[in-house]
């Protein structure tokens, strides 16, 4: 295995040998010169909890063999190593691709918030076909630049929102595009968690004990600001509660919101994000951690399947929910935890986070089964496995999952301003009523971390 990298390679030496093995890969390689009956030679970036399973999700195609292996954290290896104990173990992506250049074909990345646009832009700018994580950036600015980069590199992308494929999403969405519940007036979604649930921090941790051995702080912290490491005991940073940080994660909605809110974008085929975004509520933040509950409007265009030319989408966060008032839903039924209300012309839809959906037609107490186009379950891994080996595209790339992504973290620069109703001009990536809101679709990038936009 890779020891931790000392002296770490300078970002010089990082370009130019990247740039020397794109010059070789004149084209996105799908799966040496298209050959289906070879394997897809897959890299993981990041190796446990979501990385541990979106690595072993993959390894269940039997056209996939995984190569190589990243990880920060050298004790976050301990599964990778028994799925394939041959393959390599890095912890430097950039160091990984650049040694092994063409005998990657993909990579997933399954890092904190953060870094998916450096990890996701590095590889594609190499022809690596990406899987990644959601949200699929941290920033709004990084969303657009995957979305562009994507494109350019002709490579097969995916957001890693799995649900997209399952089968009670799909039936909930090809239930409201059959008209079951008639054109959409309204729509609620919702998520039980917390702004900051995981660690428990309202500020930066007072401890700060010397990094472990095994650990690449630096490249832990890639392209955000340097901060002292934190004790994991602790639930803070590394592995666990980074969410929570504004500088990694994106809180409650980031983690969840390309979730629930994915089956209302494609529903109803939204095609853009909000273009009018307000914070009504929150239970406050400092410049650290996000609000740990927050109730967020977004208005969107209409489309064939609402009714009239606006559509109002509202989320909250933390334990609130909506009521189910102006719906059809009788008001002694419960909303489950997690989910989305959809209310229609001439029926409700409630879609819990990961369960069967429940159509409520005008005039009836009980939910009509009847009533739902049933869809089959799909295997999203394998989906984006598949299209990688025959070089088509599946729903769920980046450019829909920029788009997403986008809104969500539009939510986002709406909570710093609770209250006001913010303009997006999405075609020049500028709020243009409130022109400090700006400084948050990009960020500051850390010196030698520093993202090249896409020319």
């Amino acid at each position: 295995m890779n020891a931790p990298i000392s002296p770490a390679p300078s970002r010089r030496d990082f370009v130019k040998a990247a740039a020397a093995v794109s010059s070789v890969l004149a084209a996105p390689a799908i799966v040496r010169g298209q050959n289906l009956n070879s394997k897809l030679q897959l890299a993981a970036i990041g190796c446990d909890g979501k990385g541990w399973s979106d690595t072993s999700e993959m390894a269940t195609h039997d056209k996939i063999e995984h190569v190589a292996f990243c990880d920060i954290d050298t004790n976050r290896m301990v599964n990778v190593k028994k799925l394939k104990p041959e393959a390599p173990q890095f912890q430097d992506f950039r160091e990984m691709l650049t040694q092994l250049g063409d005998k990657i074909d993909a990579v997933t990345v399954s890092t904190p918030d953060h870094m998916h646009a450096y990890c996701s832009l590095w590889a594609m700018r190499m022809g690596k076909h990406v899987y990644c994580q959601k949200p699929l950036t941290h920033n709004v600015w990084e969303s657009r630049q995957v979305k562009l980069q994507a494109a350019k590199s002709g490579v097969i992308t995916r957001l890693g929102n799995q649900i997209h494929s399952h089968e009670h999403y799909r039936t909930a969405v090809q239930t409201i595009q059959a008209g079951k519940i008639g054109k959409i007036l309204r729509v609620h979604s919702w998520v039980g968690t917390t702004g900051h649930g995981k660690s428990g921090f309202i500020d930066r941790p007072k401890d700060t004990p010397a990094v472990p051995p095994t650990i690449a702080w630096d490249n832990w912290i890639g392209v955000a600001p340097m901060r002292p490491y934190a004790d994991s005991k602790l639930r803070c940073y590394h592995p666990w509660g980074w969410r929570d940080f504004q500088d990694f994660g994106n809180g409650a909605l980031g983690d969840f919101g390309c979730h629930i809110l994915d089956p209302v974008y494609t529903a109803l085929a939204i095609a853009g994000p909000s273009d009018d975004i307000q914070c009504s509520d929150h239970t406050g933040m400092n410049d650290e951690v996000w609000p740990a509950q927050e109730v967020i409007h977004f208005t969107v265009p209409g489309t064939q399947y609402t009714s009239g030319d606006r559509l109002k989408i509202t989320w909250y966060d933390g334990g609130l929910q909506p009521g189910v008032s102006g719906s059809h839903v009788p008001a002694y039924r419960a909303l489950p935890k997690s989910g989305s209300l959809f209310i229609g012309e001439t029926g409700s839809l409630v879609l819990a986070h990961v369960g069967a959906p429940q159509v409520y037609l005008e005039g009836k107490e009980e939910p009509d089964p009847s009533a739902l186009v049933k869809a089959d379950n799909q295997n999203h891994y394998h989906g984006w496995v598949d299209g990688c080996l025959n070089g088509k595209q599946p729903t769920d790339g980046f450019d829909y999952g920029a788009m997403l992504t986008e809104a969500v973290l539009l939510g986002n620069i709406a909570i710093r301003f609770k209250g006001q109703t913010l303009k997006w001009d999405s075609a020049n990536l500028k709020v243009t009523n409130i022109a400090e809101a700006n400084q948050w679709v990009t960020r500051k990038y850390r010196e030698g971390w520093e993202i090249k936009p896409v020319a």
